[in-house]
């Protein structure tokens, strides 16, 4: 019996199933049309990304120079130096240098992103607002984020000269251009003020898709303003606020001009992993800089994956859910 039921069942199984179908002659032409057209976006991609990384990556091998080899005859041009570039950076002579740099990257980064963070919520809720001169406001935000890095180091320079306006508005006489604390602080100060209206700006962005319904139902139901900004506003803007701090974060640890016109190059308090590159790569060091060069992409890609991996993966996917779940919330109240 069983046997009859599964010689009766498989026919209709694969009556089911079907003929494999076969793509189209439309369907194949539109899948060659996109490849055309995206082949030399990839092209370019692969120029100007993919290329200076691998070749990145095969100097930071090798060592350039003249050296003497093991029968003392004197060898010039390039020797396969293996990891003996990476192993100099990290324990090297100039390990102290690189560990500086590293901490100064991160606290930059770190201190910066977050001060951005805050400033561009408020600014943000505040250009979010009904009131007259609003379209003015929101134009002068732009300003500082449109001044071009280094024109707005030497503006900052000025302020903070021994003679400046900082000094002139303490009463004191600190020299801010010089190594040490004040130095970062002019950095953190410079920086902030430069990039703050950019994370505004995303995050107004995220603010203007948030439905009033949502804010008055909640009105409504008797929550103040604090509980309607940590219950609704920030979980609804959170994605935009997300992809602000993570293009922050990417820019922030690829730190170069602002601090090397503010304060200056081969300043302990102030040195980069860029401004370390550099100036590798200035005194003809090729290998060096670029495995310096090379930890630095490495870094950044890393704090890239775990800051996507652990704070949110699919963010537009779940700005969309929440700005139709506060829709339908919305909706039901009224």
């Amino acid at each position: 019996m069983t046997a009859e039921v599964e010689s009766a069942v498989a026919p209709a199984a694969e009556r089911g199933r079907g003929p494999r179908r076969r793509r189209s002659p439309q369907a194949a032409a539109a899948a060659r049309l996109a490849a055309a057209l995206v082949s030399p976006t990839l092209l370019v991609l692969g120029l100007v990304v993919v290329y200076p990384i691998v070749a990145a990556l095969r100097q930071s091998l090798f060592t350039e120079g003249q050296g003497v080899d093991a029968d003392g005859f004197v060898v010039e041009g390039e020797q396969f130096a293996g990891l003996g570039n990476y192993a100099d950076v990290v324990t090297g002579p100039n390990a102290a240098r690189f560990w500086n740099a590293l901490w100064n990257t991160t606290f930059f980064t770190t201190t910066t992103v977050v001060l951005e963070a805050v400033l561009g919520v408020v600014m943000a809720l505040i250009m979010h607002r009904a009131f007259r001169g609003r379209g003015l406001v929101r134009a002068s935000v732009l300003v500082p984020w449109a001044i071009p890095t280094a024109v707005s180091a030497l503006l900052w320079r000025w302020i903070f000269a021994s003679d400046g306006v900082v000094n002139a508005m303490l009463g004191t006489q600190v020299l801010w251009s010089a190594d040490g604390a004040p130095a970062k602080l002019a950095v953190i100060v410079a920086e902030v003020w430069k990039t703050a209206p950019f994370v505004g700006l995303l995050v107004l962005a995220g603010l203007q898709v948030i439905p009033r319904d949502v804010f008055e139902a909640a009105r409504v139901d008797g929550a103040n303003a604090w509980q309607r900004f940590t219950r609704i506003t920030l979980p609804l803007v959170r994605p935009a606020l997300l992809v602000a701090v993570l293009f922050r974060i990417l820019d922030a640890l690829r730190m170069f001009d602002l601090p090397f016109v503010l304060i200056g190059q081969q300043k302990e308090s102030v040195e980069t992993l860029s401004m370390l590159a550099w100036q590798e790569a200035t005194n003809v060091q090729y290998g060096p800089a670029a495995a310096y060069a090379t930890i630095m992409f490495c870094y950044v890609a890393v704090v890239a994956f775990a800051f996507v991996k652990l704070l949110g993966a699919d963010l537009l996917g779940e700005a969309r859910s929440q700005v139709r779940t506060a829709r339908k919330s919305g909706k039901a109240v009224a």
